[in-house]
C-alpha cells in the first residue's frame, strides 16, 4: 500500500482508487463472507448466527460503520458438507471478492477450507463453530493456521471440564458416542485424554455418520457396557435419537454433550426428554443480563425467546472482527488485519475476553457446565 501512496503523490493514480487495491474494500464498504448450514438438519445453527451477525452489522452501519465504511455480509449455505464449504470459500474469495471471512461452521469443513483455500490465499477467517485440534496446530506445523482466529474454547477445554465433573461425582464407567468426522473424533480424543489423567479409559464407544440418524449400532455397543455416563460428541438430531434409543433400551446413564450440540435446538427436538442432559458451554449464559456483553447481545435479539448460545457466539465472532477492523484503521489490508488481530490481547467485551498473539490463535478458554432443567430451562 505504501507504493500506491507514492504513486498517488505523483499523480499516477487518485487517492480514492487506493481503497480498491484490496479485494472487498471500497471507499465506503467492507465485504465479508460467511459459509454455514442454512438448510438441512443443521440449518438452525447457521440461521441463528447469520441473523445475529446481520443485526449487529446493521447497528454498526447506522452508527457510521467502521472507520467510515459500511459492513456487508455475503452468507452462503453449505449444508454442513465439506465439499460445499470448500466450494463456498472459493466462491467468496474468487467470485465475490470478499475482504475477509467470518463465522464458519464445523471441524472437517473448516480444516479443509483452511488448508486448501483461505490459508493459501492469505485471507483471514475470524471464528468457527469448532474446537478441533486440527484447527489449533502450531503455526510452525501448519502455516495456514496464521489466518484462522478462534473465538471459542477448544474441545479439549470442554471435555476436560466434563470429565473432571463426572470423576468428582464418583463416576468411573464413562462411554463416548461421537460423530464420525473431525468434530466427533476431536471430542473422542479429548475425552480419552481427560480420562487418562484419572487412569481411566472410555468404557464403550459408539459412532454415527455425519448428517445421519442411524444410531442403532452405537446404542447396542454402548448399552452392552451399561455405563454410568455417556459423553455425546454429536449435533442435536443424532443426540436426540441416541438418548431416546438408549432409554428404550433400558439405559439411563448421565448424559453430557458438548456446546456444538445447540442447547436450544436439543430442547426443541427432545421436549421433556431433554431434562437432565448436561451441556458444556463456551460463551456466557445468554439470559444473564448482569453481564455487559450479554446485555448488548440481548438488545440485538430483541426478545427473551430469541436468546441463544449460537446467537451469542455469532455476536462475539462479529465483535472480534469489528474490533480488528477498527484497530487496523482506514488504510485497510488483509495483512494489516491479521497483524492487528494478533495484537488483540486481554480484550474484554464486557464479561468475555479475547487473547491472541503472533504465536497463538486460541482466543478463549471459557467453559461453563449447564444442565437442562424442567420445561427446557437451561440451568447453571
Amino acid at each position: 500500500m505504501h507504493v500506491l501512496k507514492r504513486l498517488a503523490a505523483i499523480g499516477a493514480i487518485t487517492l480514492s482508487s487506493l481503497c480498491w487495491a484490496e479485494p472487498g474494500v471500497s471507499d465506503n464498504s467492507i465485504v465479508l463472507g460467511m459459509s454455514a448450514p442454512f438448510s438441512g438438519p443443521n440449518g438452525a445453527y447457521g440461521e441463528d448466527m447469520r441473523r445475529t451477525i446481520k443485526a449487529y452489522f446493521e447497528q454498526i452501519n447506522k452508527a457510521g460503520g467502521v472507520n467510515g465504511r459500511k459492513l456487508e455480509l455475503i452468507a452462503l449455505d453449505d449444508g454442513y458438507e465439506t465439499d460445499r464449504t470448500v466450494a463456498n470459500t472459493k466462491a467468496l474469495i474468487k467470485d465475490k471478492n470478499v475482504f475477509a471471512l467470518l463465522s464458519f461452521y464445523g471441524s472437517s469443513p473448516t480444516t479443509e477450507a483452511m488448508n486448501s483455500v483461505f490459508g493459501p490465499a492469505k485471507v483471514p477467517l475470524v471464528g468457527t463453530i469448532s474446537g478441533a485440534g486440527t484447527l489449533r496446530e502450531s503455526l510452525t506445523a501448519n502455516p495456514n493456521g496464521r489466518y484462522m482466529f478462534h473465538v471459542r474454547a477448544s474441545y479439549a477445554d470442554e471435555t476436560e471440564a466434563i470429565v473432571s465433573q463426572m470423576v468428582s461425582l464418583g463416576l468411573r464407567s464413562i462411554a463416548v458416542f461421537y460423530q464420525n468426522d473431525g468434530f466427533g473424533k476431536a471430542g473422542l480424543e479429548g475425552v480419552t485424554a481427560a480420562l487418562k489423567k484419572h487412569n481411566l479409559a472410555p468404557s464403550a464407544v459408539g459412532t454415527v455418520e455425519r448428517n445421519s440418524l442411524e444410531v442403532g449400532p452405537a446404542v447396542a455397543a454402548i448399552a452392552k457396557g451399561n455405563p454410568q455416563a455417556v459423553v455425546m460428541v454429536t449435533l442435536y438430531k443424532p443426540t436426540a435419537a441416541f438418548v431416546r434409543a438408549m432409554k428404550r433400551a433400558g439405559q439411563h446413564p448421565m448424559f453430557m454433550t458438548l456446546s456444538p450440540v445447540g442447547t436450544e435446538q436439543l430442547v426443541q427436538e427432545l421436549g421433556q426428554e431433554a431434562r437432565g442432559i448436561g451441556v458444556s458451554q463456551v460463551v456466557p449464559y445468554p439470559w444473564n443480563d448482569t453481564v455487559p456483553v450479554v446485555r448488548d447481545y440481548q438488545k440485538l435479539a430483541a426478545k427473551p425467546g430469541a436468546y441463544s448460545y449460537y446467537g451469542l457466539e455469532g455476536y462475539l465472532m462479529a465483535r472480534t472482527m469489528v474490533e480488528g477492523l477498527r484497530r487496523a484503521g482506514k488504510d485497510l489490508t488483509r495483512e494489516k488485519l491479521v497483524a492487528t488481530l494478533e495484537g488483540l490481547n486481554a480484550v474484554d467485551f464486557g464479561g468475555y475476553r479475547i487473547n491472541y498473539s503472533p504465536a497463538q490463535r486460541g482466543g478463549s478458554h471459557f467453559v461453563e457446565l449447564t444442565v437442562i432443567g424442567p420445561g427446557g430451562k437451561v440451568l447453571r
